[in-house]
């Protein structure tokens, strides 16, 4: 399904960081070794939705919802929450850099489709996607 409203984009932000928190509070309790680190991110997930409705329930009106900012397919971005018991810690690594991955292109796409449009949700969407190349890297220097 294509989103093109803003309001659409941002529950599909929404969506995907509550699934990716799941994800990640799945793998804390599966990973002792590794809990504080998921769990971080986890709380991240949740300060992320929190970043991005603050922009946009700050700057939006109803002539900008009106506008079709995005051009967004949502099943681009689908992530898999399910952190799969029976899995190692490395391939749980990489399961998680896939989920980060799927998220820094979301976010990515959405930040350059509305820049034109919007400047703070932008904005913010381009800094959580700085944030998880940021993740990313830790996730790959954390292997085991």
């Amino acid at each position: 399904m294509e989103l093109n409203t803003a309001s659409s984009v941002i529950s599909l932000a929404r969506e995907l960081e509550e699934t990716g928190a799941r994800f990640y509070e799945s793998l804390a309790g599966q990973y002792p070794a590794s809990e504080e680190m998921f769990t971080g991110y986890a709380k991240g997930n949740r300060k992320f939705i929190k970043q991005f409705e603050t922009a946009y329930y700050g700057v939006i009106t109803d002539a900008l919802e009106g506008c079709y900012a995005f051009k967004i397919e949502q099943e681009k971005y689908e992530i898999n929450s399910d952190a799969g018991s029976g899995l190692n810690i490395n391939e749980a690594t990489d399961r998680a850099i896939q989920v980060e991955d799927t998220m820094w292109r979301f976010y990515t796409d959405a930040a350059e489709q509305s820049k034109s449009l919007m400047a703070d949700v932008p904005r913010v969407f381009s800094l959580i996607a700085k944030k998880r190349t940021e993740r990313k890297q830790q996730l790959e220097t954390s292997r085991h």
